[in-house]
């Protein structure tokens, strides 16, 4: 099948493109990558009159470190991400979570933006986002705004964003350097072939004080909701107790136990998902303590 008949906007700036969703209003759909819209379109799953293409809009690009975050246009690539030694250093489970998304080819066009604006449940970036604390950044005829992660997500492929506003950017927090902090990520994922959406996963960060004790953590779950979730019960469950006397099974048990919307389909059973899921964060919860770990001795 081919999409419906749309007209094409392609704007230069990002006022010119929050103009023209005001303008336009519920007819109109901005398309960035494409690689979740296009098929959407072309099966007329959704038909929209107009297309707003942001690509040439140059303020949406880049990857930056400011002061102690580091912020990511909306129309970064994730093969750019993928690339940068700057979020491999400082941002190392985002690094770490992009060569799962899908193929090279869907990388090369998707963009950071439209998984965090389109939200699936079983894709990797907003669980990261949820695990580190992320900012999201909205631009609106009424100015911008920032929308903590924990707030974004909100619904099957529906996020806190309004109609008229264009997601311009994500700021996460920057890990610290390996000699100046104690600090581990981890990401694990199931899928029945590389490249699939995950059945199901999780995306871990722990931080360790000078005892070996966990200071903090953040635990993000895809493919077991509605939306990716935080596993907050597990991580109050582990705050301030000696790395090494937490069982990473134990964890997984408590990240999954009060999921109550749990997808059934032909891919599993919702029961069959969350023990996936709570094998992958023991999986990722033994990887990022090891991590810190290794980073602990490496600072003494």
């Amino acid at each position: 099948m081919k999409p419906a008949p749309f007209e094409y906007h392609a704007p230069e700036s990002v006022k010119e493109a929050v103009d023209l969703l005001a303008e336009l209003g519920d007819g109109a759909k901005l398309i960035a990558g494409g690689q979740s819209l296009v098929p959407v379109l072309a099966l007329r799953l959704a038909v929209f009159d107009h297309l707003i293409d942001i690509r040439r809009i140059t303020a949406l690009r880049g990857i930056e470190e400011r002061a102690d975050r580091v912020w990511i246009g909306a129309a970064t690539t994730e093969a750019e991400i993928g690339r940068s030694a700057l979020i491999a250093r400082r941002v190392p489970l985002l690094s770490r979570a992009t060569p799962l998304i899908g193929h090279f080819q869907i990388r090369n066009r998707g963009t950071i933006g439209g998984s965090l604006a389109h939200a699936d449940a079983a894709a990797e970036y907003p669980a990261v986002a949820l695990a580190l604390d992320a900012t999201i950044e909205a631009r609106s005829p009424r100015g911008q705004r920032e929308i903590p992660a924990a707030q974004f997500f909100t619904g099957i492929w529906t996020t806190a964003l309004e109609p008229n506003e264009l997601l311009t950017g994500v700021s996460f927090p920057a890990a610290v350097d390996i000699r100046g902090g104690r600090q581990g990520f981890a990401i694990e994922e199931f899928a029945r072939r590389p490249g699939d959406f995950a059945v199901a996963g999780a995306a871990v960060a722990v931080g360790l004080d000078p005892d070996g004790r966990v200071s903090a953590s953040g635990i993000g779950l895809f493919g077991l909701g509605p939306t990716a979730a935080r596993a907050a019960a597990a991580e109050t469950a582990v705050a301030g107790i000696a790395a090494s006397d937490i069982d990473p099974a134990e964890v997984g048990r408590a990240a999954v136990a009060d999921l109550d919307a749990v997808p059934s389909d032909l891919h599993g059973t919702a029961s069959y998902r969350k023990k996936v899921g709570a094998a992958m964060v023991a999986r990722a919860w033994e990887q990022a303590v090891k991590e810190a770990v290794i980073k602990e001795a490496g600072s003494g």
